[in-house]
């Protein structure tokens, strides 16, 4: 997989894709995630990239221009599943749709800054619209980081155990059930007679209701679309 960023905050991302789970993908030739700075496809020597909008208004604006430019050299030089914007009103990534952006062989997150993009961008361009969460950043960075950890981590060969990733909150819309590790008791604090059974269908039985019963809790939400609900 390959992950084009187009930013006008580069920097945002050097602290991020080169650790853990990302740097491991990279590492082994499973992914790769490229950073492009939009202002290195300025419209001027004063390297502008925004500009105020039509009809006023508070803030500046991602002009249409570098955003094109910047996305047909990238799409000239290879076909691309997605071009994906991060915006707060976008549809919002659940695990599902992870699950689906990992089938893909190149995307690109495109970052909103300041007031957004120009429409027209959106409107041409543009094939999908994601959302984190209902809030506003400063920028879609952060956002996109989410994206990319989020998808890359369920590739195959890039988690140690590749089960693990199956085994994760949401994947089959619960939540994931507690885990305790060594020593079996702490401070008179004990682990759950079960886990330490040996005795593997009754640990799975205890995992799942344990994911129910804790879905119903902290995530009803979750059951009402599923067979569970009852």
């Amino acid at each position: 997989m390959r992950i084009d960023i187009i930013t006008c905050v580069p920097a945002m991302f050097s602290g991020t894709i080169d650790q853990s789970i990302l740097k491991r993908a990279g590492d082994k030739g499973i992914a790769q995630i490229h950073v492009h700075d939009l202002r290195d496809y300025a419209i001027n020597k004063h390297n502008q990239i925004d500009d105020y909008a039509f009809g006023g208004g508070a803030g500046m604006v991602l002009m249409i221009e570098p955003i094109d430019k910047c996305i047909s050299q990238l799409k000239s030089e290879r076909k691309y599943d997605e071009i994906i914007y991060m915006s707060p009103d976008g549809e919002k990534l659940s695990q599902s749709i992870s699950n689906e952006l990992s089938l893909n062989e190149n995307i690109i997150l495109l970052c909103g800054h300041y007031k957004g993009i120009d429409e027209r961008v959106r409107e041409h361009l543009i094939t999908r619209e994601i959302s984190i969460g209902d809030y506003v950043l400063t920028g879609g960075e952060l956002a996109a980081a989410v994206v990319a950890d989020s998808v890359i981590r369920l590739l195959p060969g890039v988690m140690n155990d590749e089960t693990s990733a199956l085994t994760d909150s949401f994947q089959d819309d619960l939540i994931a059930p507690p885990v305790y590790t060594r020593p079996a008791e702490y401070n008179n604090w004990k682990v759950p007679a079960v886990l330490t059974s040996g005795h593997q269908a009754k640990i799975d039985a205890w995992r799942f209701d344990q994911q129910v019963e804790r879905t119903k809790a902290k995530r009803p939400d979750l059951l009402k679309d599923s067979e569970l609900e009852d």
